[in-house]
């Protein structure tokens, strides 16, 4: 079944109300299950909080006002884990700023990690970016490890470059995954364009 352009705007801007709703209001945002198939490369940015439509696929997470934040052109989300400025070994966000969008790829394990074992996790993302298809970067810290892996990468249809990585954390004996798609601005940062969890 072809879908039709119009229902997915229609679906995505009543996605977007509510998120600008909600924020002004205070309260949780849980994104709402949305599901068109392939990844939304085309992603817009809503002109007001500049935020990315980050397709996810799963469960609808809640992300407290208090865990966004935005820096330049970027959103930052981090509904899980330490919340600090930087991302992996950049500790400013004027040297992380075009990995800051990796947090929306989120692990509700990392919730059980310190402060470096989450930026050594961050720093294999930062090495995935630039790794071959098919390489995985591990880390290890503590008795926590974990991994990213590059699953494809491609042009999207606005001419961006893009890849697919899985995460993955193990700690205490548990084990979590995600996955995430990230397209390159022409300014050298990824923008998150769509998330899933198993």
């Amino acid at each position: 079944m072809k879908r039709r352009p119009g229902i997915v705007l229609t679906t995505l801007s009543i996605g977007i109300i509510g998120l600008m709703g909600t924020m002004a209001s205070g309260q949780s945002y849980a994104a709402p299950y949305y599901d068109a198939g392939a990844p939304h490369w085309g992603a817009k940015r809503h002109p007001h909080h500049r935020a990315p439509v980050v397709i996810h696929r799963g469960p609808a997470r809640a992300v407290r006002p208090d865990r966004i934040r935005h820096f330049r052109h970027v959103t930052i989300l981090r509904p899980h884990g330490r919340w600090y400025r930087g991302y992996g070994r950049y500790r400013t966000d004027d040297h992380a700023y075009r990995w800051l969008s990796f947090t929306a790829i989120t692990l509700k394990l990392l919730d059980n990690l310190n402060e470096e074992q989450q930026r050594e996790h961050e720093s294999a993302q930062v090495r995935a970016t630039r790794a071959n298809v098919g390489e995985t970067i591990r880390w290890h810290r503590g008795g926590a490890s974990g991994a990213v892996t590059v699953l494809r990468d491609g042009t999207s249809t606005s001419g961006r470059y893009c890849r697919e990585f899985q995460q993955q954390v193990t700690i205490g004996g548990s084990k979590e995954s995600a996955f995430g798609t990230a397209c390159r601005n022409p300014d050298g940062s990824w923008q998150v364009v769509s998330t899933a969890s198993p």
